[in-house]
């Protein structure tokens, strides 16, 4: 996996030189057509986009989850598999378990591993479980593993996984957080920033928020609500387009080096 050589290398976990999209997972490709139709845009700067069928794979296929992964294949897209892992409390056959659902129905090329824990005591635990889905993953080019810890983890879990998710929250506490020191051994491309509740307005101070906090991937939106989704009943903010889709694509540009 990338993680291992990439800081002796120099190589890119993201595939990507410069400040893209991470998309955290849209609403099902019934509800959100057009998000997903986005996705395939040619020149989009798009590291990668989760699938998430049923809060992990479902218990069975799902057609339209089918076609809407292999037209991001087919577009080159990286697709990756929603892993919950509960702060740590969830079952490790049941996440080895969904992991071969995903690579079996979707054929997805990684994983996102939500509610990722961030404390030393856990790291063995998630270490085990990156470990496990690498080997999943040894026949897939390029397998990608992301941990959705939401905020800044000890240091220790940037080596199992090719990125982590260090901020996931609202721009009312994006704007004023902090980035912790041990970051700056590494490079952008190993840190995704998701901020929802982003005003148009503030578009061009959260862009440099991200870039001077070293973040690689990115995802912003206008869209407010609850990330947990449709576990609390309120409005996932990262199921649908912002509002500023289009200028936000067009600003961070295909030809515009990082």
């Amino acid at each position: 996996m990338p993680h291992l050589t990439r800081r002796d290398t120099g190589i890119s976990a993201t595939g990507a030189e410069r400040l893209g999209f991470g998309v955290p997972g849209y609403a099902h490709p019934l509800l959100a057509p057009v998000e997903w139709a986005e996705l395939t845009r040619p020149g989009t700067p798009l590291h990668w986009a989760v699938l998430n069928v049923a809060d992990g794979p479902g218990t069975r296929p799902d057609p339209h989850c089918l076609e809407a992964a292999g037209r991001l294949r087919n577009a080159g897209v990286r697709v990756l598999g929603h892993l919950d892992l509960r702060h740590g409390s969830r079952p490790f056959a049941e996440i080895v378990s969904d992991a071969h659902r995903f690579l079996d129905w979707y054929r997805v090329d990684g994983y996102l591993l939500d509610r990722c824990p961030t404390d030393r005591a856990d790291l063995a635990g998630v270490r085990r479980v990156t470990a496990t889905l690498e080997v999943v993953l040894e026949h897939v080019d390029g397998g990608h593993l992301v941990l959705g810890h939401g905020r800044h983890p000890c240091p220790g879990y940037a080596e199992i996984a090719d990125q982590l998710v260090t901020f996931s929250g609202p721009w009312a506490e994006y704007r004023w957080s902090q980035v912790a020191q041990w970051t700056a051994d590494h490079p952008p491309e190993r840190f995704v920033h998701l901020v929802h509740g982003v005003p148009r307005t503030h578009l061009d101070e959260a862009m440099r928020i991200a870039r001077w906090q070293g973040a690689g991937t990115i995802f912003f939106t206008d869209r407010t609500g609850d990330r947990a989704g449709g576990r609390t009943g309120q409005t996932n903010p990262f199921a649908a387009l912002p509002g500023y889709w289009d200028e936000i694509v067009s600003q961070i540009g295909p030809g515009v080096s990082e």
